[in-house]
């Protein structure tokens, strides 16, 4: 990468988070008392907002309170996590001063909310790297359209074919290189099934932030 910029996704890129985010109805429901779980769980709720999944469980389960209730009871466990035990990605550290030692003016655009990507930058150490963080919820928008990165590339005073973005979802890889970004594929298990797709789409692919040969 030799971009005078960078834009780094967070969950799945900088820290271990898809994990938690996997189990977490798993979590929520045993906390409610439910002994059995169905083996087929995450995926049934893959697809669904955390209020959907939690009308779901709230149903399914006869939990009492609302589905808002339970949404808001999950979203707590999650803030909880990115608090207290989310830890960095390996290498995350290296690579990242890799950069800075080259004079690379970093930040972080994540569809988590800023003050928890505050609280868990700041407490695995790699908060210091970047010049800000940014947020889908500041702009309006998912990854689904560019605007957080645009938005992130205005402040670092950078246009998109100067800046590289790193991104571990296919879809966000997607729109960013649609945007003329120079789009960067993160390894990560959570979306291993689409690695061959990242790697044919991405400018360049590193797995454990190690550079890996890619399709031209």
């Amino acid at each position: 990468m030799d971009k005078a910029f960078a834009i780094f996704d967070m969950d799945g890129t900088l820290v271990d988070s898809m994990r938690f985010w996997k189990v977490l109805g798993e979590e929520y429901l045993k906390s409610r008392g439910v002994g059995q779980i169905p083996g087929n769980l995450s995926e049934r709720i893959k697809a669904m907002t955390m209020t959907e999944s939690a009308a779901l469980f709230v149903k399914e389960f006869a939990l009492t309170g609302t589905p808002e209730e339970a949404a808001a009871q999950m979203n707590a466990m999650m803030e909880r996590h990115y608090r207290e035990d989310i830890p960095e990605k390996a290498g995350t550290r290296e690579y990242l001063e890799m950069l800075k030692s080259r004079g690379v003016r970093m930040c972080v655009a994540s569809s988590t909310a800023g003050e928890l990507q505050e609280a868990c930058l700041k407490r695995v150490g790699l908060y210091g790297y970047f010049d800000f963080l940014i947020s889908c919820e500041e702009v309006g928008t998912g990854k689904d359209r560019p605007d957080v990165y645009l938005a992130a590339a205005r402040r670092l005073g950078a246009a998109p074919a100067d800046t590289a973005v790193y991104e571990d979802a296919f879809y966000a890889l997607q729109t960013a290189k649609a945007a003329g970004f120079y789009a960067v594929g993160v390894y990560d298990e959570s979306a291993g099934k689409y690695w061959e797709s990242i790697k044919e789409t991405a400018d360049e692919a590193l797995m454990d932030w190690v550079p890996v040969k890619i399709k031209i």
